[in-house]
């Protein structure tokens, strides 16, 4: 019997997942992450107190434990930060990755150590295995979560949830296996239809609550709004890539990432062919377009750069097929991998992939497995 503490959001997910390993007979405690109570007054609406009394609640009809742990400080340095640095650096961070490598399985895993807890798990729709070593790729020995106390000297991998429509596994790319090995998530066998169903048969509260949306931990908040009270504006030209004829201003490079076509405030032509962005030029905070086809510069990519790569098991160290995934909703596509020094690699895509942006997550995988991930440069 392993001794977990679940973060409880609030929601269906993260729920049930502590329901099953209350069922399953481990010792579990919930936890809310007070992570962000919109204290700056932003634009949106982040529900953080009632999200606290649907968790109590729930844990409550679950017949567990619960608490609310204090991550305030914690979360503003590890995510808001970076978030906001990256944005006012013309990058497109993703404060969801970096919300579960730094604080889910970082900070709160930490905590949940030295209060004496073995494990932590969450209501991501993902699947942790035994694995055996194969090579440099870990090779899945069962295709079920785990239920057994951790062992450090096993090794674990992560597969793709069960419910492709749900799977999370991109927002874990950049995870250890230190981090995997005490890490639990109940639910990534399930079908979403399922997991409502095991809720309402448990008469659990927030059973039929909808999922929510949004920033990481912060609420329904629209990013353009979040960064328009934190990022100073600097507005400049908006520049047609081709020929590079002014079309207008922006009010600022921050509000656009590659690959936008909402937003620019810039006519279509006669054609009916609407704008995208295809760049941003840091020496005049030019915003660049084009029109949005096959031949824009700048918008469809055969090849690219990454940094701060990161594995879940063995390093690859020489060039390999695999797949890539380079956005949460985008499906895998197959690669060639060749790894470079300092945590890099070069990545050849079979075929070409629109609006890779810098800063943007690309997770790794071998079939279902996720391998980790990296930067884009």
């Amino acid at each position: 019997m392993s001794r977990i503490l679940v973060a409880m959001s609030g929601g269906v997910d993260s729920s049930v997942a502590a329901l099953l390993l209350k069922q399953q007979g481990h010792d579990v405690t919930g936890a809310y992450m007070k992570n962000w109570i919109n204290e700056d007054n932003v634009i949106g609406h982040c529900p953080w107190m009632q999200d606290i009394d649907d968790a109590r609640a729930t844990a409550e009809a679950i017949g567990i434990p619960f608490r609310v742990v204090n991550l305030m400080q914690d979360y503003r340095r590890l995510v808001v930060d970076y978030l906001l640095d990256g944005y006012q650096r013309g990058l497109t961070p993703n404060p969801d990755v970096m919300c579960n490598r730094e604080m889910k399985f970082g900070v709160f895993l930490n905590y949940a150590r030295a209060e004496g807890f073995t494990s932590v798990a969450t209501g991501h729709y993902a699947r942790r295995v035994e694995a055996s070593t194969a090579g440099s790729v870990l090779a899945p020995t069962c295709a079920a979560e785990v239920g057994t106390s951790t062992d450090p000297t096993k090794k674990f991998a992560l597969l793709e949830g069960a419910d492709k429509n749900k799977d999370q596994s991109y927002f874990l790319a950049l995870l250890s296996q230190a981090q995997l090995r005490d890490a639990f998530f109940p639910i990534g066998h399930l079908a979403k239809p399922q997991l409502r169903e095991l809720a309402a048969d448990a008469r659990l509260p927030n059973a039929r609550k909808k999922d929510s949306q949004g920033i990481c931990f912060i609420g329904e908040v629209k990013m353009a709004d979040f960064l328009r009270a934190y990022v100073p504006e600097h507005p400049g030209p908006i520049v047609r890539a081709t020929d590079g004829k002014i079309l207008g201003e922006h009010r600022g490079l921050h509000y656009y990432t590659i690959g936008q076509r909402k937003g620019i405030r810039i006519p279509s032509n006669t054609d009916n062919q609407a704008y995208v962005v295809v760049g941003k030029r840091a020496s005049d905070h030019a915003l660049l377009v084009a029109f949005d086809s096959a031949d824009a510069p700048g918008l469809w990519a055969n090849e690219a750069q990454v940094h701060s790569l990161s594995f879940i098991g063995d390093p690859i160290t020489a060039p390999t097929r695999l797949e890539c995934r380079v956005r949460y909703r985008d499906p895998r596509v197959a690669i060639q991998f060749t790894p470079g020094p300092d945590a890099t690699a070069h990545i050849r895509f079979d075929q070409a992939q629109r609006a890779l942006a810098s800063g943007q997550i690309m997770a790794l995988y071998h079939g279902e497995q996720l391998l980790g991930g990296a930067v884009f440069a």
